[in-house]
């Protein structure tokens, strides 16, 4: 196996620390802080960046520990491992925190626009639309695997940092240095309520040392590179709002303008300072730091979803990789969807000022509450870890170690209470209470078990396709072994027994079905022993290893000419192990016994496996797949079947194309000239038309009489069709099943539109008839005899 290579050294760590902070934060509170509290906005600033340090310095420990993704959440779970509820509330926290500070970057990035970008007719649309508009964007993006690499991160940063410097410079050159440190000096306020309100705002503005922390998995040398990452990025960005907050102080715009301004106060005063351009270029770089800081927000709310998924604190979808994306799609799009109901929420249905429901009046401040709340929150809570873990775990090595615990984590938590109790009362009681309902729905729903605990590979593969089997290379050539095999294309077929006497002939069945496609054939045999809730997995270990061992010396009795492998697990949920593999293992496709004493975990795989699914009859072997009988007919699900008609058939099948009007409403009949023009690599066609009182019907009695294996294209989600329809493919496997009729049920994954148009298409095709006979009718023609 090829292991994990750490990509990320000092420069793109701290690159990735500077480009979070510098965001919606320096480019939004600035104005705000200096309207209220003059100079000392400075002060406040420092007082969040203090906060932070002391649970940074927490992240860096933990970070120096379990060098891994998954942040807070993660170094609460494994220090906390037995209280759930705790682990829960720690991992839904952060992943509101990370959305709610994402929506505050959107909907300041939303302010920006509509101040200074928007053309005045479009100032009639809702506020919140260009966020909500970026929103969806961003989710789409990482959804769809697309990240920036640690080059352009650097790069980034070292242009929003060249925007504040020309800002600060602007400054210093419209007053002269002198003036400009004593203006600043002149223009602070003794004022410490306002001062701790504006630092509890400040916070949000630095905690982008989680997402050093987060990327700890990526880091080389992660021990000691993230903490000192992680000390340099706060260090700095503390140091450049010092300047930009000097800088709002000199300002010619009045104190009063600044205030009015709010949140785009920022870009107003950079036209004081350069001018059009000075301003044209803080409103470039304002917009793009929001947008870049909330991707990496975005990657880290998903990311917590993903692990909680993996935990059972979240539904198991949030877990699952993408099979072509490779990201944590569930997860992303949840991220995304909260991210918008938050910014219409606090933005357009409930704003500052005029509120359109309920005269309840949110909006951007109230945002900033909610956010940070999420965020101080389970940061008291690594605060509290560490010491615990310090106790609990005295013998494990820590790259870095905070000093002074527990005094400092005290008063890190201490702070982070007291930032908590200057927060604006809207914005906390809304995260209060839909933290709350987020706790009483997980009671009610008490959660899965974990992936590790559902799932236990009691034999690894073995065989003449595993690549740790008895002629597996040395160790030292596993890397060029592992390689190689990447480069060359395979065609993994996924091959789930329950009963070892069957393995044989699915196995020749799925090699020959393989051998229609692209790529060097390779069957993945998985017997899955079902391990009953409460029961130890110790008492049927001994069962499935002998199932997995009785499997393999079958096969190696059959001599089959195709790579193999053979794996036997223990899982509490057996549709959740065969996906699960049939994910990790890059399956493309998965041959299924049809469903005859549990339908419903064929119906599971069926409806959720990332690949094409395969479902063989009784009787249905690979030497049967020499005669074919399939039917005409369209629709999406149909593409699928004929393909692996069109390969068997070049093998030398003979196909039987059955047309079949039916007489008694039992299905749609259908013209064989679409289909057969996608048989063109087929040498011998047949052509039957048949009158039945049903489709099913007459494909089965075909069958009956040609022999051989009969085909059916299925759709991946019947439900919709056996309520409104009703499902041809199901009544043909019943009176398949009757006939004692060998068949194949082909289901093909279908994108969104593809599943849209398999529903639609049978109302389209009705439609389509209806038309027809009308327009034969109304010309007074009469339809041909069968």
């Amino acid at each position: 196996m090829v292991e994990h290579t750490r990509t990320l050294d000092f420069k793109i760590a701290f690159a990735i620390g500077l480009g979070t902070m510098i965001a919606a934060g320096i480019f939004s509170l600035s104005g705000t802080a200096v309207a209220r509290i003059g100079s000392s906005a400075v002060v406040a600033f420092v007082i969040a960046a203090l906060v932070a340090g002391v649970t940074a310095a927490a992240y860096s420990e933990f970070a120096s520990v379990y060098a891994e993704n998954g942040g807070g959440y993660l170094f609460c779970s494994r220090t906390f491992e037995e209280r759930d509820l705790l682990t829960y509330a720690i991992g839904m926290s952060l992943f509101l925190g990370y959305t709610g500070t994402t929506a505050f970057y959107l909907a300041t990035m939303d302010e920006w626009f509509f101040r200074f970008v928007l053309p005045e007719p479009l100032h009639a649309l809702p506020h919140g639309t260009t966020g909500v508009a970026a929103a969806v964007l961003l989710g789409v993006l990482n959804a769809r695997g697309t990240e920036e690499s640690g080059t352009f991160q650097l790069l980034v940063t070292g242009a929003k940092v060249a925007v504040l410097f020309a800002f600060v410079g602007g400054a210093f050159a419209f007053r002269g240095p002198t003036t400009a440190l004593d203006t600043f000096a002149a223009g602070f306020q003794a004022e410490p309520v306002n001062v701790l309100a504006v630092a509890a705002l400040a916070f949000i503005t630095f905690f982008g040392f989680s997402a050093i922390a987060a990327s700890a998995g990526e880091i080389i040398e992660p021990r000691r590179t993230v903490p000192r990452a992680i000390a340099a990025s706060i260090v700095t960005v503390t140091v450049l709002y010092a300047f930009v907050i000097v800088a709002m102080v000199n300002s010619p715009v009045p104190a009063e303008i600044i205030a009015s301004e709010g949140e785009t106060a920022m870009g107003r005063v950079a036209a004081s300072f350069l001018g059009p351009v000075g301003r044209s270029l803080i409103v470039a770089g304002a917009i793009f730091s929001m947008v870049s800081a909330s991707n990496a927000s975005i990657l880290a709310a998903s990311s917590i979803g993903s692990l909680m998924g993996q935990r059972g604190q979240a539904p198991r979808r949030f877990s699952r990789i993408h099979s072509i994306y490779r990201t944590p799609f569930w997860s992303v799009a949840t991220a995304t969807a909260l991210i918008v109901a938050l910014i219409v929420a606090f933005i357009a249905l409930f704003p500052a000022e005029g509120a359109a429901l309920g005269g309840l009046n949110l909006g951007l401040t109230a945002l900033t509450g909610f956010a940070t709340l999420n965020l101080l929150l389970p940061l008291a809570v690594v605060n509290v870890a560490l010491v615990y873990s310090r106790r609990r775990f005295p013998d494990v090595e820590r790259g870095f170690r905070v000093p002074g615990v527990p005094l400092v984590p005290a008063v890190g938590v201490l702070a982070n209470l007291a930032l908590i109790y200057n927060l604006p009362t809207d914005g906390v009681l809304t995260g209060l209470v839909l933290t709350g309902v987020l706790v009483g729905a997980y009671l009610l729903w008490g959660g899965e078990p974990e992936v590790e605990e559902l799932v236990e590979r009691v034999v690894t593969p073995t065989g003449r396709g595993a690549a740790g089997g008895p002629e597996a290379p040395p160790a030292a050539e596993a890397e060029e072994v592992a390689e190689e095999a990447e480069a060359e294309e395979q065609y993994r077929v996924l091959v789930p027994v329950a009963r070892p006497d069957r393995a044989p002939t699915y196995v020749r069945l799925a090699a020959a079905i393989a051998s229609t496609h692209a790529g060097e054939p390779v069957v993945q045999v998985l017997n899955v022993t079902e391990l009953p809730d409460q029961t130890p997995n110790e008492l049927v270990r001994d069962t499935a290893r002998e199932r997995a061992e009785r499997i393999e010396a079958l096969l190696d009795d059959a001599a089959l000419d195709v790579e193999y492998t053979v794996e036997g697990h223990l899982c509490r949920d057996v549709a959740f192990d065969v996906l699960r593999t049939a994910r990790e293992d890059g399956a493309d496709l998965l041959l299924v016994g049809y469903p005859e004493e549990r339908p419903g975990i064929t119906e599971t795989i069926e409806y959720e496996a990332p690949c094409d699914v395969v479902y063989a009859g009784r009787g249905a072997t690979a030497d049967a797949l020499a005669t074919l009988t399939i039917g005409t007919g369209g629709g999406p699900h149909q593409q699928a079947l004929l393909e692996l008609a069109n390969g068997l058939g070049h093998e030398g099948a003979s196909v039987h194309l059955v047309n079949v009007t039916p007489a008694g409403g039992g299905g749609t009949g259908e013209t064989p000239d679409e289909t057969l023009s996608e048989l063109g690599d087929v040498d011998s066609v047949q052509v039957h038309n048949v009158r039945a009182d049903s489709v099913a019907e007459g494909l089965v009695s075909t069958a009956v009489e040609n022999g051989g294996t009969l085909l059916v294209g299925a759709s991946r989600d019947r439900r919709l069709r056996r309520w409104v329809f009703g499902s041809t493919p199901d009544r043909v496997v019943e009176r398949a099943r009757r006939a004692d009729v060998p068949f194949l049920i082909y289901a093909s994954t279908q994108s969104v539109p593809g599943r849209i148009e398999d529903y639609v298409f049978p109302v389209y095709r009705y439609l389509r008839r209806k038309l027809r006979r009308s327009h034969g009718a109304h010309r007074g023609g009469t339809r041909p005899a069968d």
